[in-house]
């Protein structure tokens, strides 16, 4: 999955884009000023493409929301229980934020965001409000909430960062952040949301953590076979897509140069990489990656997933919930 680096295709782009090892593309502030030209944007992604790719963003709400002028605003996750002031107001509202934000991307044909952030509120410095809560009992409560907002618009939800960020101090994009807790403390504290988020089929996909855990295994999570295959897909049973985070972050460079991040992502259970913000680096990926890694089953199923008729009322009433609590 690569970025663009303007508001529209570069030459180099469209090229890039019909790789057979391309399959979909991020976008960033840099790359909206207004709806009209989003459309645009995303349409001639897909037409250079020449094949089905994904179309993702980050629109988590609060200081993480890519896409402002022309898009309702949205609370930070983790601002979400004083807003509504009750629990059952909480998951309304939860609810509703998933609700608007799929049903607003999908009217540009947009297929996902990368979006339950399922970390607990702990010490990150990365992490912070974008979680719901600071405890594991609550995030599961409301990021259920969230995923059944944005299921009842047919967009997949993707849950990061596992087995869960929040419990480090660093943040991973600008260092490499060392968790030397135990398997039962992990578990309990921040994996156990993954565990009934996945229990419960509330996920399409997965995008694991650049933390070592370091009485586990030696790598990263998103680069390491012990927690993609042996816990995620084996004990976990999950079946859905499985995301690296961006492989230009500062956690990603312990496993080299970005081909070998790639290949070591790839290898270690990753469906789809992510390099972004670094045009050489996603260069050499695409270079020297032997085969293409874009055409997965669990991938192709989250592409261009039809909007349903009954979403434009629930878009309606959830319009109405955030003005209520915002």
């Amino acid at each position: 999955m690569l970025d663009c680096q303007e508001a529209m295709l570069l030459p180099e782009e469209r090229e890039k884009l019909a790789h057979p090892s391309t399959g979909g593309v991020i976008l960033f502030a840099r790359n909206y000023y207004e709806p009209r030209q989003l459309q645009a944007l995303i349409s001639d992604i897909r037409k250079a493409a020449g094949k089905p790719v994904l179309i993702a963003v980050d629109h988590e709400g609060g200081r993480v929301q890519r896409f402002k002028e022309g898009f309702t605003l949205l609370p930070a996750m983790g601002s979400i229980p004083s807003l509504a002031g009750s629990s059952e107001g909480a998951e309304t509202l939860a609810q509703a934020c998933g609700t608007i934000a799929a049903w607003e991307l999908k009217q540009f044909d947009i297929d996902l965001t990368f979006a339950p952030v399922l970390d607990i509120n702990g010490v990150s410095q990365v992490i912070g409000d974008r979680a719901f809560a600071d405890n594991a009992e609550e995030v599961i409560r409301l990021a259920k909430a969230f995923t059944g907002g944005v299921k009842h618009c047919n967009m997949p939800a993707i849950g990061k960062h596992f087995p869960g960020h929040g419990s480090v101090a660093p943040d991973s994009h600008i260092a490499l952040p060392v968790d030397d807790r135990g398997w039962d403390e992990i578990t309990v504290t921040d994996m156990v949301v993954f565990q009934q988020l996945i229990a419960a089929s509330d996920l399409d996909g997965i995008m694991p953590a650049h933390v070592i855990y370091s009485q586990l295994d030696d790598q990263p999570a998103g680069f390491s076979s012990f927690w993609l295959q042996q816990v995620l897909r084996k004990q976990l049973q999950f079946q859905g897509a499985v995301f690296s985070d961006d492989l230009s972050m500062h956690g990603a460079s312990v496993a080299g140069d970005y081909l070998s991040r790639a290949t070591l992502a790839l290898q270690a259970g990753c469906d789809m990489v992510l390099a972004c913000n670094n045009v050489a680096g996603a260069e050499q990926i695409l270079d020297g990656l032997p085969h293409a890694h874009a055409d997965s089953p669990a991938l192709l199923s989250l592409t261009r997933r039809p909007l349903p008729k009954s979403s434009e009322q629930a878009y309606r009433q959830a319009k109405q919930t955030l003005a209520k609590y915002g």
